[in-house]
């Protein structure tokens, strides 16, 4: 098997400091069975945790090149693991997620979804599973930066919502 169609490992994390509040999100992604390892992390300066976990997932797959990848997604998020596993977002998508929260990076989460063969995993968060502690710091270095970008769906909307 060559590299290039081993299974990815996506381990994902999203944290915000005040909910909202300055968010962000970690990232590892490793080729299974090879000492490859890769780590994104970015911070906004006002979003929510669910926004970054989703966003985390999101971001981790967008990077994978090759369509079709076998990837083996872990987050300590039952929001986002939970929609997915139970097929929530597809019932959601038919009615334009229409009420629902976040539905621009569910929107995005959908495009992104189709290109690759999916297996989407729970991990208790805070538990002392490596890769789950190295997203999580991500996270929160990330939400602590002076360079904060802006979460413009999440901002725009928020000012009639809060």
């Amino acid at each position: 098997m060559s590299k290039a169609d081993k299974e990815i490992l996506l381990f994902t994390d999203g944290s915000s400091i005040g909910n909202p509040g300055p968010g962000g999100y970690g990232i590892v992604m490793e080729l299974k069975d090879t000492t490859y390892k890769k780590e994104f992390s970015k911070g906004f300066r006002y979003t929510t945790n669910n926004r970054m976990e989703l966003m985390a997932i999101i971001v981790g797959l967008e990077s994978i090149k090759k369509e079709s990848s076998k990837v083996k997604v872990y987050s300590d998020s039952k929001y986002v693991i939970d929609s997915i596993n139970n097929k929530w977002i597809f019932d959601w998508q038919k009615k334009g997620f229409k009420g629902k929260k976040n539905s621009d990076l569910w929107e995005r989460f959908i495009r992104v979804y189709k290109k690759h063969n999916l297996n989407f995993k729970w991990i208790k968060g805070h538990n002392s599973h490596p890769q789950n502690e190295r997203c999580d710091f991500l996270a929160n270095t990330a939400a602590k930066k002076n360079d904060l970008i802006k979460d413009e769906y999440y901002e725009n909307i928020s000012k009639y919502n809060d």
